[in-house]
């Protein structure tokens, strides 16, 4: 195991994009994981509750999330908090929002 890694936001980017997929993992360790998460304009993420804690970061995009009994529009520097166990969704995506995601501890 490393001591310590860097990552760079537009090449993950780019390697989330090339694998055509929502969500890309780049990192993981027993107590948190990471990944790149993109949800495209005028759609609905279709996430369901998971087992850890979560913390988004949006990096870019516009549009609204609902976690809980709360719903507030998320852009550029949002961060969001969402318990293991919580019903949430990205949803109203008015710009595509790209998201970093944290998972404690790693995801299942």
């Amino acid at each position: 195991m490393q001591g310590a890694q860097f990552f760079d936001l537009s090449k993950l980017q780019e390697q989330r994009s090339a694998a055509v997929r929502a969500y890309v993992e780049f990192l993981r360790f027993p107590a948190m994981s990471a990944g790149v998460y993109m949800v495209p304009v005028d759609t609905t993420d279709p996430q369901s509750p998971h087992n850890e804690d979560e913390l988004y970061y949006v990096v870019r995009g516009r549009g609204r999330m609902r976690a809980g009994a709360e719903d507030r529009s998320v852009s550029a520097g949002s961060l969001i908090f969402v318990a293991s166990g919580v019903e949430h969704h990205f949803y109203n995506v008015e710009e595509e929002l790209i998201v970093l995601v944290f998972f404690a501890p790693s995801q299942s």
